[in-house]
């Protein structure tokens, strides 16, 4: 069901050691009891592209929240600061939790909220999907969409505020994981998320991973070289009917 009217605004959330951050939040204007998501935003920063993203989902019916991962650092929109982001490597993975840790909280903390929250991801957010889906331990649901660095060939060039690859935690995951990827990119390479899915096997997760010829990274992003309309159009069918079968 799509909803026609929706409700959007810049909030504050309480993130990793309490900080207080902003987010962007939509929801059905229509009364009733909403699944939520975290909108988790990509490299590129806390943008317009980011802010449609979650009215997109409250236009179908959930309360979606895309916190500002790069709010201490300033407005995750500038340029400025997502310079600034990128020559930092991103944000600490343990800053990235806990932010989205309270992005859950702000969610099923609301009246409208049905209690059943996931998580969805892009590029550097993807990867931060797959560690959330890791070391969160009470999300409903969580989709990685090109997630790059979940699987690093050598462990030794780790940063230190992101020392562990996702896929070595993947044995923690405890909630249904929806994957979409492009098979002509290169950050995750086809090779990676063959390496992903072995992992996901093994440990007898409960996944799915859906791959497109034809597309690259950000193939869902109408605004840049790298959209492709048909597998966009496929994989957000998927994410639908994904978090409808999960969160609903």
């Amino acid at each position: 069901m799509a909803f026609r009217g929706i409700q959007a605004d810049t909030v504050k959330f309480q993130g990793f050691s309490g900080d207080n951050g902003e987010a962007y939040y939509a929801r059905p204007s229509a009364s009733g009891r909403y699944p939520g998501v975290v909108v988790i935003h990509h490299f590129p920063g806390w943008d317009e592209w980011t802010t449609e993203v979650a009215r997109k989902f409250a236009h179908h019916g959930y309360a979606a929240i895309a916190p500002n991962l790069y709010f201490r650092l300033g407005d995750g929109a500038s340029p400025e600061v997502v310079a600034r982001a990128r020559a930092a490597g991103g944000m600490p993975d343990d800053q990235v939790m806990g932010d989205v840790s309270g992005s859950v909280a702000f969610l099923r903390a609301r009246p409208e909220s049905n209690r059943k929250v996931g998580v969805i991801g892009f590029c550097s957010g993807g990867r931060q999907a797959y560690l959330a889906a890791c070391r969160i331990a009470d999300l409903d649901a969580v989709v990685d969409c090109w997630g790059g660095s979940v699987v690093v060939s050598d462990p030794s060039k780790l940063p230190s505020t992101q020392p562990v690859a996702p896929i070595e935690l993947t044995e923690r995951i405890s909630c249904p994981l929806l994957g979409l990827f492009g098979n002509e990119d290169t950050n995750p390479s086809p090779e990676d998320v063959n390496r992903t899915e072995s992992a996901l096997k093994r440990f007898g997760k409960n996944y799915q991973f859906h791959r497109y010829d034809q597309a690259g990274h950000a193939f869902f992003a109408w605004y840049r070289p790298n959209y492709r309309p048909e597998p966009a159009q496929d994989g957000w069918q998927k994410v639908f009917a994904f978090f409808e079968r999960y969160l609903a």
